[in-house]
């Protein structure tokens, strides 16, 4: 599922305050956020200790807690599976082998997290060292049960008798035999062996790829005339040779690193030891794509329909590059600087300055108040529940009509030694209707880094910041909204590109004008939110360029694509050639490897890579049918809650789409809005 570092107040002033509920829309501004920003400012004097309805999640556990919970994960876990797997092939029932493996899940789900938490969120380093030991070792269990050879036995043989009790419980069977298979155990025992010795060494190739990057310390000098344009904060964080010039080091945050890329050859043998052709088809066969030749057509249609808008883009940058340069060809290297000179001339537009309009204390409320309209919520803050952290705050969410409690979330905002750095939605107990049992209701954290306000001044967030904390508090009610009946298609455990579109739909609030205004004001004076002209300057700058800057985003998936799906790749020559067919004619620069610089393709999103724009297409899709003209109807909002965010993993996401789209979603809506909002 992106970034920076914020979180929260404490709030104790409430009865009527405690209800972020607020009705109506920007006409309300003043009143709703004046009362929303006196709630949140409120301290709370004391939390008490008082249970959490529905939660089995566990907090402000010690060391020697977190790692006996965890011993007790282990041993109820290894009890069940032993059952399992005993019972004779000819006796098996979904109660006898389904039921009890997936109620181990949903039972399980919320103390495992209970015992990871820690290490994301305490203040002790005692107890961060034992949840990751923690952490270590139910991961070792969990690789232990997902190699049992008599429990998949037993799995594959109810499977194979076709007895499903629904739809979404012959979905549970098929994932629980994939899981298996995919560790081999369908195979035989040395080609088992085979496959977990190759999975072992790419790991390690992994690894090494990633500490090679680390202590790569190769410079270059430059003198400050030569760095000229660029930030005095960036300038002052280099440091220095000898002779006075500014070391430019090659690591990715200041260009790129040059090194080699993993060894794509072992994936392939890999992927063809558990039955498919190449390492690309391994990697799609489980996604919305399905197969490689999938994502070629997809890449491909939009590189496309792209072109036109493309060749108008370059265009401006060239005659950009004539008048600053004379009669010199533009090179791929040019892109970003007449890109930025572009926006620094067409777009008034300071984005340091605007944080100004962006106090924490008002974007928070202002967040919660539009997705508690649109989806038909209602948030309430709990009072004296247990907490890790004095900031820490923690809402209920109730069903607006009926008042019944669909989950929790916890709010983890502020800046803290130690915590996790980036801005992210952990799932703590997953949604799920265990059998012959009450439903479990979803919990969730948000957690960030934000930087509270410093003497008497407010917090302020930079607008990148704000689209991050839409977009994640996205996956919050995406998590909670899920009514599926297992945990293992709880919420945020769907298809990895479909649990983006969501959140990537809900990004398009933070650019139109009457949401922006509802989330913005200035700090000395919030009832002056950002003007229609800051609003329309902040639209038109997304899509700055879009059409280049997505062609070189295709190039590169592309590349990830073809080097996962065919072997023995010369990659330089394969971007030699990628390059002028992708980029209208601009050759790669001479003398460089792209590729090195490139390194989703070794780790986390091999054969991939194109994830991100799969799900922003659908996402555009979704925005401009249903949402683009009518950003507050409750009633769409509701349609998109019940058809798209509540069904989980357990229906086809192609299925969620057409369903709630009325047709198969396409590409149509992302290449016009691209045209559309062209410089």
């Amino acid at each position: 599922m992106e970034d920076q570092r914020q979180r929260e107040k404490m709030a104790k002033e409430r009865k009527q305050r405690n209800l972020l509920a607020f009705t109506g829309t920007a006409a309300l501004l003043a009143i709703a956020v004046n009362l929303a920003i006196a709630a949140i400012n409120a301290h709370k004097k004391k939390r008490g200790k008082k249970d959490l309805f529905g939660s089995n999640v566990r907090v402000n556990l010690s060391a020697h807690e977190i790692l006996k919970l965890a011993d007790q994960i282990i041993a109820r876990s290894k009890e069940v599976h032993d059952i399992v797997a005993s019972i004779p092939l000819d006796k098996i029932t979904y109660m006898n082998v389904i039921s009890p493996l997936a109620d181990l899940e949903a039972e399980q789900f919320p103390l495992v997290q209970s015992c990871i938490l820690p290490k994301l969120v305490s203040t002790s380093d005692e107890v961060r060292k034992a949840s990751a030991e923690a952490e270590r070792r139910i991961d070792a269990h969990v690789s232990t049960c997902s190699n049992r050879e008599d429990v998949y036995r037993v799995v594959k043989a109810f499977a194979a008798r076709r007895e499903w009790t629904s739809p979404e419980a012959k979905h549970y069977v098929e994932c629980l035999v994939r899981d298996f298979e995919r560790n081999g155990l369908n195979l035989s025992m040395t080609k088992r062996e085979e496959v977990q010795r190759l999975r072992t060494q790419m790991n390690d190739l992994c690894m090494e790829y990633i500490r090679n990057l680390n202590d790569d310390d190769s410079f270059l000098c430059f003198s400050e005339t030569q760095l000229v344009g660029l930030p005095t904060e960036f300038l002052k964080s280099l440091d220095k040779a000898k002779n006075g010039r500014f070391k430019v080091s090659l690591k990715s945050h200041h260009v790129s690193p040059i090194l080699d890329l993993c060894k794509i050859q072992l994936r392939h043998r890999f992927a063809r030891l558990l039955g498919y052709s190449n390492y690309a088809d391994y990697a799609a066969d489980f996604t919305m794509a399905k197969t490689s030749s999938k994502v070629f057509e997809f890449l491909e249609d939009i590189s496309a329909s792209l072109n036109d808008l493309a060749a108008r883009e370059l265009a401006i940058l060239k005659e950009l590059k004539k008048i600053e340069e004379g009669d010199s060809p533009v090179g791929i290297e040019d892109l970003l600087y007449y890109v930025k000179r572009f926006e620094e001339q067409q777009f008034d537009l300071d984005l340091g300055a605007l944080r100004q309009y962006f106090p924490v204390d008002l974007v928070l409320p202002g967040i919660l108040k539009i997705y508690q309209d649109l989806l038909g919520f209602r948030f309430e803050e709990i009072e004296d529940a247990e907490v890790w952290h004095h900031d820490i705050r923690l809402f209920s969410v109730l069903e607006f009509s009926s008042k019944d409690v669909l989950g929790y979330f916890y709010l983890d905002l502020y800046y803290r030694e130690g915590k996790y750095a980036h801005t992210s939605v952990l799932a703590l107990q997953n949604g799920s209707l265990p059998f012959n049992a009450a439903r479990q209701i979803p919990v969730a954290l948000l957690i960030s880094q934000i930087q509270k306000g410093v003497g008497g001044q407010p917090g302020l967030l930079q607008f990148s910041e704000v689209v991050n904390l839409v977009h994640e508090f996205a996956h919050v009610v995406h998590h909670i909204c899920n009514r599926g009946s297992f945990a293992r298609f709880s919420g945020l455990h769907v298809d990895p590109f479909f649990v983006e579109i969501p959140a990537k739909v809900l990004e398009n609030w933070c650019y139109e004008s009457i949401p922006l205004k509802l989330i913005s004001g200035f700090h000395q004076d919030i009832t002056k939110p950002i003007n229609d002209e800051m609003c329309k300057s902040l639209k038109r700058w997304r899509h700055s360029f879009s059409a280049l800057k997505l062609k070189q985003e295709i190039l590169c998936c592309l590349f990830d694509q073809i080097i996962h799906s065919t072997e023995n790749v010369d990659i330089v020559e394969l971007f030699k050639h990628l390059h002028p067919k992708v980029m209208l004619g601009l050759p790669m620069l001479e003398g460089t490897n792209p590729a090195s610089c490139f390194p989703q393709c070794v780790i986390g999103y091999e054969a991939t890579c194109y994830s991100r724009i799969w799900s922003e297409v659908f996402a555009t899709d979704i925005f401009a049918s249903k949402f683009r003209d009518c950003l507050s109807n409750q009633h769409i909002g509701m349609q998109f809650r019940k058809k798209v965010l509540a069904p989980g993993g357990g229906k086809d996401p192609i299925e969620i789409l057409s369903d709630f789209l009325g047709r198969e979603p396409s590409i149509k809506a992302f290449v016009d809005s691209r045209t559309e909002l062209s410089l």
